[in-house]
């Protein structure tokens, strides 16, 4: 966030309050760079000092705070907040005199990304109750408004002192949920102090410990979590006589126990005066509440961890205005087989309801508020609401399996988010639009599209059996999953690409390979190269050989077998070694003759049969391939050893064969040579042989050794 250099966001140095006599801070330092920070500490360890003194409440004694580069010394509250720091005071301060609105329109400010609007978005709540006073508020309400009154002052940093304190645990939930979005969207650094140790450590990847007034450590959030013993040194949490016992019964209990009901006694059922008498036992009783586990899913969803969720919701999506009966017919079917289902609306119509997760609460995970999934001009609507349901996706962690049923329209807009979730979780979806070209909706992903045969509008003879066939056949994967017994993974897996007529050289590498590397080979039909992207972004890959990058041929002359625009860049985000080559760079893919275009008479085509006609690469689509490829280079910031082979790309460019053009594959190299920065790290290197060679297959493997030698054996499950 800091717009200063590299300055953190916020540095406090050497930090002295004093209250009278007593020394309240000594001596603390902190730094805050960007993102999330959480500070925790016993009572009076002084921090809310700390977030005063940041405020200007407090006269700091000795010491420094800067903020973004700018240094606070002297400034006074209204200056500080003017500056950008947001402040939600413990005790939450509102004004009992002023409705819920009227606090928010008081601090709104025009032109920044907060807005009362997406408050009232990502607050349902508030929205309810805009019209009440801040004294009819209950204490989860409080402290919503106090946070939303902060951020409509679109702060750079937030600091939030106990936000969660004496609320609701479903209301903890939901400030913890934002506190993670705020991290991960960016906008805004937070500095949350927070005596809660599961928020703290939930919503941060560093927590600070405050002991006596002074900074004890800073470390990281999953350390502390796992620490009993430290919990309860530094902080008088943690671990107690009972903590093993009970996790040992919760683990042998199994995933699908149900957690016992829960009683609430208040001692005090009306409140007391100074006339008042004891109140009767039976009374108390009789006024208990009876509080049930939370099993629908929370309003904003959890930042995904990495944990098993078969055992977690089907999820069944869709646009409940139109096809809601359609939904409701296919998540019956899903419950009538024991699994656990919730209904998520993606309508942008603005109607009520009924589902277990509405469109207000989808649509507050675009990036700038519901206000832009609402706009009543539907093209809009529909492009905002496909990226919010993306975004809310990939923060649940309880992903078993997801179902939808839908158009053209609807298919767009939920496989994005589909295509979001990890290899192996069912994925299906009933949809118009499965017999016919479906790459765009499937991409590199393992989504199932079923033909729905007639439209999906309406329940009648026809889709009655359609949505039931999709519905069980979704149920049958969710189940099996379940029950399936995890496996541990041997050996680091590469992926490699290939095509037919570069077989012989994959083959050779996978058994070169083959002691200590696991191979999976993709096919590289246009899909191939970016189904073997995203199990590498997944985690699922270790590393890639690319011998076969073809799909840019088809890319860039039209061919039907075209990697997108994003192909390769998977490789320049992870900073991973990248070994590639020119694989089948000298052909474009078409069907069959027919489909042609008549620009292309005069070129050399090999019909391989009847539904696929191959067509030579010229020295002009040669040198444009060579530029593409090596601007992709020039991003990626890990090892790179990209092969230019001179004696041919593949099996028909060879001496003798149809497609052999050494004035082509020059072109190709001269434009790679001239457009690819080479470095230490990223180099081109010719080679005399051919691709199908032995030799070949040789120098890749003894390549991707030397350049992963380091990567690390990792079991996954």
């Amino acid at each position: 966030m800091s717009d200063q250099g590299n300055s953190p966001i916020l540095k406090v140095q050497d930090l002295n309050v004093y209250y009278g006599q007593s020394h309240a801070l000594q001596g603390v330092d902190l730094t805050l760079g960007s993102g999330v920070l959480s500070v925790v500490g016993r009572n009076g360890m002084g921090k809310t000092t700390l977030c005063k003194a940041i405020m200007g409440l407090e006269p700091v004694a000795a010491g420094s705070i800067t903020f973004d580069g700018q240094s606070l010394a002297g400034m006074g509250p209204s200056e500080i907040a003017r500056l950008g720091i947001g402040y939600v005071p413990q005790g939450r301060r509102l004004w009992k005199s002023l409705t819920v609105d009227e606090h928010l329109q008081l601090v709104a400010r025009k032109g920044g990304p907060w807005t009362v609007e997406r408050i009232y978005s990502v607050f349902p709540r508030l929205a309810e109750r805009k019209n009440n006073g801040g004294a009819q508020l209950s204490g989860g309400e409080q402290q919503m408004l106090a946070i939303g009154r902060a951020l409509l002052l679109n702060p750079k940093l937030l600091v939030m002192d106990e936000p969660t304190e004496g609320l609701a645990p479903v209301i903890v939930t939901h400030v913890a949920n934002m506190l993670t979005r705020l991290g991960q969207e960016g906008d805004i650094d937070v500095l949350v102090i927070e005596q809660n140790i599961g928020v703290a450590c939930s919503v941060s990847d560093q927590v600070a410990i405050m002991v006596n007034g002074r900074i004890n450590r800073v470390m990281a959030s999953d350390t502390l979590a796992a620490d009993k013993d430290l919990q309860q040194a530094l902080l008088g949490v943690g671990r107690h006589a009972h903590d093993d016992a009970g996790a040992t019964e919760r683990a042998s209990e199994g995933a699908d126990t149900v957690e016992p009901l829960a009683r609430v006694y208040q001692s005090n059922p009306s409140i007391p005066n100074r006339w008042s008498q004891a109140v009767p036992v039976r009374q108390i009783e009789q006024s208990a509440r009876t509080i049930t586990p939370d099993t629908q899913p929370a309003a904003l969803g959890p930042a995904p961890v990495e944990r098993d969720a078969r055992n977690g919701l089907v999820y069944i999506c869709g646009t409940f205005d139109t096809k809601g009966d359609e939904l409701r017919l296919m998540r019956d079917t899903v419950k009538a087989q024991g699994l656990r289902t919730a209904l998520v609306d993606l309508s942008t119509s603005g109607q009520p309801s009924g589902a277990d997760v509405p469109p207000s609460t989808v649509a507050a995970f675009h990036p700038r508020g519901a206000a832009a999934v609402f706009t009543q001009d539907r093209g809009s609507a529909v492009t905002a609401m496909t990226i919010a349901f993306e975004q809310w996706i990939r923060q649940r962690d309880d992903v078993a399996a997801v179902l939808s049923a839908a158009g053209s329209g609807g298919t767009a807009m939920v496989a994005p988010a589909f295509r979001a979730l990890p290899l192996g979780v069912p994925k299906l979806i009933l949809s118009t639009v499965a017999s016919g070209q479906t790459q765009h909706y499937v991409g590199g992903s393992d989504i199932m599209l079923m033909n729905a045969v007639a439209d999906v509008q309406g329940v009648n003879f026809i889709t009655q059996q359609m949505l039931t066939n999709a519905a069980e056949a979704l149920t049958g994967m969710a189940k099996a999953r379940r029950l399936a017994r995890p496996q541990a993974k041997e050996m680091p897996t590469v992926g490699i690409t290939m095509f037919g007529v570069t077989t012989p050289c994959v083959s050779q590498v996978s058994d070169l390979l083959k002691p200590d590397f696991e191979t999976v080979v993709f096919h590289a039909t246009g899909n191939g190269g970016a189904s073997m992207e995203t199990l590498l972004a997944q985690n699922v890959l270790d590393a890639v050989i690319d011998l076969t990058t073809t799909e840019f041929a088809d890319l860039v002359v039209g061919g039907v077998f075209a990697a997108d625009a994003t192909r390769l860049d998977a490789m320049a985000q992870l900073n991973c070694p990248y070994v590639g080559a020119c694989g089948a760079l000298d052909m474009v893919n078409f069907h069959g003759p027919g489909t042609v275009p008549d620009t292309y008479a005069d070129r050399t085509f090999y019909h391989h049969n009847p539904q696929v006609t191959l067509m030579r690469t010229s020295e002009d689509d040669c040198a444009r391939i060579g530029e593409i490829i090596g601007a992709k280079l020039n991003a990626m910031n890990g090892p790179v050893r990209f092969f230019l082979n001179e004696g041919g790309l593949s099996a028909l460019d060879a001496e003798g064969q149809p497609f052999h053009a050494p004035a082509a594959n020059a072109a190709l190299f001269g434009a790679l040579e001239g457009t690819v920065r080479q470095t230490g790290q990223r180099q081109l290197i010719r080679v005399p042989h051919h691709i199908n060679a032995p030799e070949f297959a040789a120098q890749i493997s003894a390549t991707f050794r030397s350049l992963s030698g380091g990567l690390a054996m990792q079991r996954r499950v």
